[in-house]
């Protein structure tokens, strides 16, 4: 499994994507695939057995395990698919909207709107697994610098004030991170969705152009 760095993405940086080599999967694998995402979301990982998914999904534990080679692998593959679909939505807001102020809070909007399917207990079991919570902060990194080129952006075509960009974007990324490690959820209550809401708020508000 790969996935996008800051210097590998140039004008696509912003994905929160991560990239896997994609098996072929039947037009069956598929659906129970879609179907365990939904069930993961849902539920999380960590406290249920893939015969416990199998017997939720009425599907054989066969059929589970061809999905992946380990319980593992297919936790990760489910978790990478969640971001790199999340990524092109949020991707595809993003080029809709041409005002340069609202793209920094469609963008981080759009990112609120993509987290609020996953459960509590899913984002706490990511950031728990080292292997999903790698990805979670992969993914992290690269919405914090598509958010420094929104405001460097919007710096350049005047629609935000002359501020420090670099101090901007470590500020951002050090509250991404915080939100990325639950420690936003544990000492204020707001689930990650929510804390993307309240960091697009106060983003687009501190660097705006007066009227």
């Amino acid at each position: 499994m790969t996935i996008a760095s800051p210097a590998d993405t140039a004008g696509d940086v912003a994905s929160l994507a991560v990239e896997q080599g994609g098996r072929i999967r039947s037009a069956r694998q598929a659906e129970v695939f879609e179907r365990l995402l939904d069930l993961t979301l849902e539920r999380g990982f960590a406290r249920y057995t893939l015969e416990q998914a199998a017997f939720v999904l009425r599907c054989s534990k066969s059929t589970i395990y061809a999905l992946a080679g380990t319980r593992e692998q297919l936790i990760r593959a489910v978790v990478v698919a969640f971001f790199r679909r999340a990524a092109e939505r949020v991707e595809q807001r993003v080029a809709a909207e041409s005002d340069r102020v609202r793209r920094i809070e469609v963008y981080l909007l759009a990112v609120a709107d993509e987290l609020r399917p996953a459960s509590a207990e899913f984002m706490d079991d990511v950031a728990s697994f080292p292997p999903t919570r790698e990805i979670y902060e992969r993914n992290t990194a690269i919405a914090a610098e598509r958010v420094r080129q929104l405001i460097v952006d919007g710096i350049e075509t005047k629609a935000f004030r002359d501020v420090p960009t670099a101090f901007i974007a470590e500020v951002v990324s050090s509250v991404m991170v915080r939100i990325q490690q639950r420690i936003v959820s544990r000492n204020t209550g707001l689930s990650d969705a929510e804390a993307y809401a309240d960091l697009a708020s106060l983003i687009v508000n501190g660097i705006i152009r007066a009227e």
